[in-house]
């Protein structure tokens, strides 16, 4: 979209947080605001047509209902957006920040160490929901099984991130929209 850059490629307009966003990771979406990638973003149209603010927050309009994405993500989780913005806009964008490239690192570790192909979805959900000393720990167990296979690797430390998420009360799936039946003829 013509005319929007952020400087912030980390932590998005909207309070997605770009820096675990498996598009991003993979070299698909530069982030918010970071070029091509983004070009069809109506939160990004909406900041531009509101004088464009840095992050939703700093709109007079906050909150409003187009960062109202229901229940459902893309392909980042949306959980956490709205208490993100919130944060943000209580302690600052760097807040926010704080912790990604921990995160980042770990999940780097885990999806060369420890992803038998299957777990991508699983690990970046983890490293968006999951709290930093949990990662930390088990990250920390994965690395002691260094001479485990692949496959006890990956069982394991999916077992433990999921009963980390259980404990924390936390779904590491993405919510997809259900499909809507075809209309009867």
């Amino acid at each position: 979209m013509k005319g929007f850059e952020r400087q912030d490629l980390l932590f998005s307009l909207c309070g997605l947080n770009c820096g675990l966003c498996p598009m991003q990771w993979d070299g698909h979406c530069p982030g918010c605001g970071g070029g091509a990638g983004n070009q069809s973003c109506k939160i990004a149209r909406c900041a531009l047509e509101h004088g464009g603010p840095a992050y939703c927050f700093q709109c007079g309009d906050y909150p409003c209902g187009r960062l109202c994405c229901g229940d459902y993500d893309s392909f980042i989780t949306h959980q956490r957006r709205q208490a993100d913005l919130e944060r943000a806009r209580l302690l600052g964008p760097e807040a926010c920040r704080a912790g990604v490239p921990e995160r980042r690192e770990i999940l780097g570790f885990l999806l060369k160490h420890c992803n038998d192909g299957r777990r991508k979805t699983l690990f970046f959900l983890a490293a968006n929901l999951l709290e930093l000393p949990v990662l930390e720990r088990i990250r920390a167990r994965a690395e002691a099984m260094a001479d485990r296979s692949l496959k006890e690797r990956t069982a394991a430390v999916s077992g433990e991130l999921l009963a980390a998420a259980g404990e924390a009360g936390v779904t590491l799936k993405l919510r997809r929209k259900p499909k809507t039946p075809p209309p009867e003829a």
